[in-house]
């Protein structure tokens, strides 16, 4: 009786590892599944145009890529700091070039958009959408206006066009006690448009979509009020197959048609008056 005891043990020793075996070669194809899946830092400007373009690229490939949207200091930031991002969409070249210069990408990349920005006001509010910004210095005479909106000029460049206009206008200094900033263009959106402030300057690309643009009225500021907003994308060192075919696919004419819809100049392209 002992010994089939024995073989019997064995038997189900045997079979048990071979059960362990698959399912642990299962559980590895599957983490090797997810790790294709290139996670794509990108400014947070793109955020409803990118995210249109991703579908169509799986769509069109059956690929898939994540997106993490963001301030593009912050990314620039979380990649010299090791970061496992395979590509990064900046909305101001200066960060990618810089990144570039210190050996964290694959080459120079390329400049895939020009940004504008916009003053957006939400219905209700007691500003006017003057891209002049006449009424919005008038408002700070008057004292109509109490919040206003941008995005963290230290690490946002959105934001920091935004000083620029402002400064630009003259009106920087009697605006920056009332200003409420977001972490990012999209979080000073969200604030311009809501009961947090009474307007902002926000991204053309986001006033654009409708999400944010039934929330109220916005206006061009002249691009000349600002430093250009010179959007540069890059792969980085740890790139794979799938990140680079996007790469390719966000120059293409599909994405480009996104891109302008979405309000940004591409390269070679005359701007929006």
């Amino acid at each position: 009786m002992g010994i089939p005891m024995v073989a019997t043990g064995r038997r189900w020793l045997t079979v048990g590892l071979g059960v362990a075996i698959l399912l642990l070669a299962l559980a590895a194809g599957a983490g090797r599944a997810t790790a294709e899946v290139p996670v794509i830092a990108a400014a947070s400007d793109l955020q409803f145009a990118l995210e249109e373009i991703a579908a169509r690229f799986r769509t069109d490939t059956g690929q898939d890529v994540k997106l993490s949207f963001g301030s593009s200091g912050n990314f620039a930031r979380q990649i010299r700091q090791g970061a496992p991002f395979e590509m990064f969409l900046s909305a101001d070249e200066t960060y990618v070039l810089e990144l570039a210069r210190d050996g964290f990408t694959r080459g120079d990349g390329d400049l895939y958009a020009i940004g504008r920005i916009v003053l957006i006001v939400p219905h209700g509010s007691p500003l006017q959408a003057d891209g002049l910004l006449d009424d919005l210095a008038a408002a700070l005479e008057d004292g109509r206006l109490t919040r206003f909106a941008i995005a963290n000029p230290e690490h946002a460049p959105y934001g920091k066009r935004a000083e620029e206009a402002l400064r630009h206008k003259g009106i920087w200094e009697a605006i920056e006690s009332r200003l409420v900033l977001g972490e990012n263009v999209s979080q000073a959106a969200q604030f311009a448009t809501s009961a947090n402030a009474q307007g902002g300057l926000i991204a053309y690309s986001l006033a654009l979509s409708p999400k944010v643009s039934a929330l109220g009225t916005y206006a061009l500021v002249p691009e000349e009020w600002h430093s250009p907003l010179l959007q540069r994308m890059v792969l980085l060192k740890g790139a794979g197959p799938v990140a680079e075919r996007f790469y390719a696919y966000v120059q293409q004419p599909a994405a480009r048609t996104v891109f302008r819809r979405y309000g940004f100049v591409l390269p070679g392209e005359e701007p929006i008056n």
